[in-house]
Parts: C-alpha cells; sequence; structure tokens
C-alpha cells in the first residue's frame, strides 16, 4: 500500500512540474514569441537547473508540441462544448456557434492561437500527435455537414470545374468519402476562410475597418455555411 502511495505521490508531483513548466512556456510565447522559446530560459524561472528540466522535456521542440496539444486540444473542446450545446438547432445555427466558439477561443487565448494558426516557428516540423487534436475543430464542422446531408437540408454546390474535379474528389476521399466532393470542396474553403477572419481580427488587420466585429463575424460566418450548402 505504502509503495502504491509514494508512486502516487511521485506522478502527482511529475504533473505539478510539468504543469508549471507549461504554464511558464505560456509566458514566454506571450512575451517573446515561439522563436524565443528556450528550456533554459524556463528552467531558470522556475527555479530549477536546466538538466531537471530535460527529465520532462528533452527539447524546445517536445515543449512546443506538447503547448500545440495542449493548444489544439482547448480549442477543439470549446468547438465541441459549443456544439453539443445546440445540437438539436439546425445545421446553419450550430454552424455559427461553433464558428463563434473559435473566435471566443482565440480571443482569450491569442498567444496558443498564434502558435498554432500563425507563423510557423523556425526549425520545428509538428510530428504526426499533432494530427487528432488539430483535426478535432474540423470533424465537428465535417459532422454538421454530414447531419445536414443526411437529414436532406444540404445544398449541394454548383458544379465543380473540371480542373478542379479530381482534388475535390481527393479531398473528399480523405476527410468525408460520404460527401459530395463539391461539398467537402466548399467545406475546406470555408474552413479557411473562418480562421482568415478569426486571423485578421486577432493580428490586427480590421483595425479602422471593421468596428462592430461580434456582429460582422456572426454574418460572415452565416454566410460561409450557405456557401456550403447549410440550410
Amino acid at each position: 500500500m505504502s509503495s502504491r502511495i509514494a508512486q502516487g505521490a511521485r506522478a502527482r508531483a511529475r504533473m505539478e512540474v510539468t504543469a508549471a513548466i507549461k504554464d511558464e512556456a505560456r509566458r514566454q510565447l506571450a512575451a517573446e514569441g515561439a522563436a524565443k522559446l528556450s528550456l533554459r530560459a524556463v528552467a531558470r524561472e522556475l527555479g530549477m537547473v536546466s538538466s531537471a528540466l530535460y527529465r520532462y522535456f528533452p527539447s524546445r521542440d517536445d515543449l512546443l508540441t506538447a503547448l500545440i496539444i495542449d493548444a489544439y486540444n482547448s480549442l477543439g473542446e470549446s468547438a465541441e462544448a459549443a456544439h453539443a450545446e445546440c445540437a438539436d438547432a439546425g445545421p446553419v445555427r450550430r454552424w455559427t456557434a461553433v464558428a463563434e466558439a473559435v473566435r471566443g477561443w482565440a480571443l482569450r487565448h491569442p498567444h496558443e492561437y498564434a502558435l498554432i494558426y500563425g507563423s510557423p516557428v523556425p526549425g520545428y516540423t509538428a510530428p504526426d500527435t499533432t494530427v487528432p487534436p488539430a483535426s478535432r475543430v474540423g470533424l465537428v464542422f465535417i459532422g454538421i455537414v454530414r447531419d445536414a446531408h443526411r437529414g436532406s437540408a444540404l445544398t449541394e454546390p454548383p458544379a465543380l470545374p473540371a480542373d478542379l474535379r479530381a482534388e475535390a474528389e481527393r479531398m473528399a476521399a480523405d476527410l468525408a468519402p460520404d460527401l459530395p466532393p463539391a461539398a467537402v470542396a466548399a467545406l475546406v474553403a470555408a474552413w479557411a476562410e473562418l480562421f482568415g477572419l478569426v486571423g485578421f481580427e486577432l493580428f490586427g488587420q480590421f483595425h479602422r475597418v471593421v468596428e462592430d466585429r461580434e456582429v460582422f463575424f456572426r454574418h460572415a460566418v452565416t454566410r460561409l455555411a450557405l456557401g456550403v450548402g447549410l440550410e
């Protein structure tokens, strides 16, 4: 029994130190940006020797990966929670609720949003472990479109031009084989435009252009939903 207690105490202590390292790393992201994240600086701020910190994160890239996965999961949880709250609503309402959750999360976590959707970090390549967390928001949107398609509430977008058909079919095969390729192509475009809207607001591109940004955003993402074919 005492051995298990000791193991549990060590596990809790490791979790606490890991959380402290991540919190300090996020503070550095906010102050310096991801490119200047330094394990030595994190260790110094926490009063740790570098060799001790390396037992938790062997390299800067390992720490970056952990922060990226946490950010994607946090964003995904926000999107999924927003969708669950209006799961019985129509497709357009569900779409806009998820889009607004994405915007809200980004405004609350601007530096983490910049980490996952801003400029690439020089010298860093995200491993495959980031893919499932990164897919969570997209899967919510795909689910909304899929439900609309099954319920005959999806108007298929106009026919694809000949030079796009093969690429749309490939995307559909990879992302949602049960959806029309034209709908998948429209969905991917809407996905990119959604994050373009969020990025423009977050990074100051709407300064002196859009004043009532919440109303503008809601209108814009509703237009995106209609463009995908939701009714």
